[in-house]
Parts: C-alpha cells; structure tokens; sequence
C-alpha cells in the first residue's frame, strides 16, 4: 500500500524569469515522477499545480488555494525573493513548508523555508573575492530594481569598500525593463575591472547582448580584461544568449558540462528535484506535523542546518567557455551563514593573485 501526499508546485511559466521558473518545474516534475515509479517507497506524490504567470499578486492567494484545498503542506516553488516574502505568511497560516531553490541574497530566516539552494557566503562573497584577486578592485554593480538586486548589490559594496576597493557605478532596472543604452554608456565612462551583474530575466539577457557588443568594439571590455559575473546565471539560460553568453563567469553548487540544447541540467533544475526527493525520503520515514521540528533535530542528516534551514553546499565558479561552463575554482561543503556573522563558514583563498583569465 502506497500512501498519498499532495505537493503543491508554484512556479510562473511565462514572464521575464519563465527559463528559471522551467527549469526549476522540470526538477520538480522529474523528481515527482522518479518517486511515483520507486517501488521501494511506500509514498506517491500528487502535484498541485498554480502558475502566477509572473504576477507578483497571485503568489499569496495560489499558495493559499494550494494549502487550502489539498492535504499539500510542502510547497515546492517562488523563483524571487519578493514572491517568496508574498507566501510567508500563507504557510505560517498552515504551518506548511516551502521548498525554496534558487539563489538568493541572505538575511532571512523562516521556520516555513527550507533554503535549498545558495545563500550570501556560498554565492555573493566566493565570486567578488575571486574577481578581486584576478581582476582588480573596481566593479561596477548593476541590478534588477527589487530585494535580490538591492541587497546583492549592498553586499557586493560593503565588501569591496572593506578590502580597499570601490563601486565607480551602481544602477538599477526594473525588473523586466530591456533599456540598457544608458547603463551600457555609463559602464563605458567608468571602465571598471569588472561587473556584478544582479540583473534577472529579460533585463539581464538585453544587457548581456549589449555587453558582448561593447567588448567587440572596445576591448577593454572583452571578458579576458572586465568580465561580466553572476550569482545567478545558469545552463538554463545559455540557449537564449547564443554567443553573447561567452566569457560569462557565475558561481554556483554545481555546473553540468554537458547540457542540452534547450539547457538542462542547471543547478535549479538539480536543486528542485534534489527537494522533491530529500522530501520523499523523510515522509517515507514516517515523518509527520510541522517539518521545523523534524528539521530542528534531524537537518543535519539532509546537510539542512537546523538553525537557519539553509543548505550546506559545495559552491564552484565557472566561466562560459565554447557554449559551456567550465569550473575555473572550488571549495566543497560550505556551511550556509546566511547574515554574515560566522566568518570560519566563508569560502577562503589561499593566496592572493591578480592575474587575468583568459575565455
């Protein structure tokens, strides 16, 4: 006999993060239908789908009909930090939990969020320290208009400022707005070493193209000498950048250098069915009632710590090279310190070089 459990899946399938948004609903599918055809498990899973189609207002009420109409008390989605803020208080309502696996900025904690991907010391700090050792100590920082882009950003220069470096530029888009010209001519003016690009969706892919342009008719600007950098970027949107994706560094838990046409195998799409799975395992346990309390004594078994309900991840950075990210530098299991407060948990480097990578 198979026991059923209800799970809810709230991801927007269009608007300007729609390559996020699918490849993180192709984990969670993909994972839902392994679980479904285990034997060995004593579970099924029944997805509740909502999609918000990108509307910031219909990620409250859509968590709310999931939890309400369902026996769903796992929510596996939200791609943005505001949508993820908008559900809260839903899940506080039914004490249910969300399974949240996109990067973001840190400084939250939640009994209802299990932190599945990466938080500020495994994604913002490792990259900036590595382009301050290879690249220099002037970055320009550009991001979309809203928590993810305000507060990577505020890190970001926090940190330079910190160590000796400066911030020539800072400017935000909002989110979904495609005019870069100005930020483009204003990068141009600054020539910094390089740029932190917190940039989501279609705003980001406009000014990545129009960056590519930049270093073809200036050099200087070739990611060799001021590359782009993201937290955020993965395989599941190379195929809508083309060549323009090349020279691109991100950082990331994990890159696939084998990904498909059509981008798979990004780590949200891993980290999504990575959830779905670790979720199927405990219920199979047994495991009932409110999941902070299960996770306050057993987290740590699923590298989950049970103080902040973050993950403990490897964290890589890779550049775009031949269509393809390839792994430039590595640490291995790093503990989430998601404010910043428990330096021993920060990726270190060994040494300090100020060399350049070359694409």
């Amino acid at each position: 006999m198979f026991e059923n459990f209800d799970i809810g899946i709230l991801y927007s399938r269009s608007g300007t993060y729609q390559l996020m948004s699918e490849a993180l609903f192709a984990g969670a599918m993909s994972a839902i239908e392994d679980v479904n055809a285990d034997t060995a498990l004593p579970i099924r899973f029944t997805p509740i789908v909502r999609d918000p189609v990108g509307d910031l207002t219909n990620y409250a009420p859509m968590c709310a009909e999931i939890l309400s109409t369902s026996n769903a008390r796992h929510v596996v989605g939200c791609v943005t930090s505001s949508s993820r803020k908008e559900v809260i208080p839903e899940l506080d309502r039914a004490q249910a939990t969300l399974w949240y696996n996109v990067p973001y900025e840190g400084f939250e904690t939640s009994a209802r969020v299990v932190y599945a991907h990466a938080a500020t010391n495994q994604n913002i700090l490792p990259i900036l320290g590595w382009a301050m050792r290879h690249f220099g100590m002037s970055a320009f920082l550009a991001g979309s208009n809203y928590i993810w882009g305000w507060e990577t950003c505020r890190v970001a220069r926090t940190r330079l400022e910190a160590s000796g470096g400066t911030v020539p530029g800072e400017r935000y888009l909002p989110l979904g707005d495609t005019s870069v010209e100005g930020l483009i001519a204003e990068i141009e003016r600054c020539r910094p070493k390089f740029i932190l690009n917190s940039l989501v969706g279609a705003s980001s892919y406009a000014f990545i193209r129009a960056y590519a342009e930049l270093g073809r008719r200036d050099p200087q600007f070739a990611p060799e000498y001021c590359p782009l950098l993201s937290c955020n970027l993965t395989e599941a949107e190379l195929p809508v950048l083309g060549d323009a994706a090349e020279g691109l560094i991100s950082v990331g838990p994990s890159f696939c250098d084998t990904p498909t046409a059509e981008g798979r195998g990004s780590s949200l799409e891993r980290t999504a069915y990575q959830s779905v799975m670790t979720l199927a395992a405990v219920l199979a346990q047994g495991v009932r009632g409110p999941f902070d309390c299960y996770l306050a004594e057993h987290g740590a078994r699923h590298g989950i710590d049970p103080v902040t309900q973050h993950k403990t991840l490897d964290v890589h950075i890779a550049q775009v090279r031949g269509g393809v990210f390839q792994i430039l530098h590595s640490w291995h299991d790093i503990a989430p310190d998601p404010y910043l407060t428990r330096p021993l948990r920060h990726p270190q480097f060994k040494k300090t070089t100020l060399t350049a990578v070359h694409a």
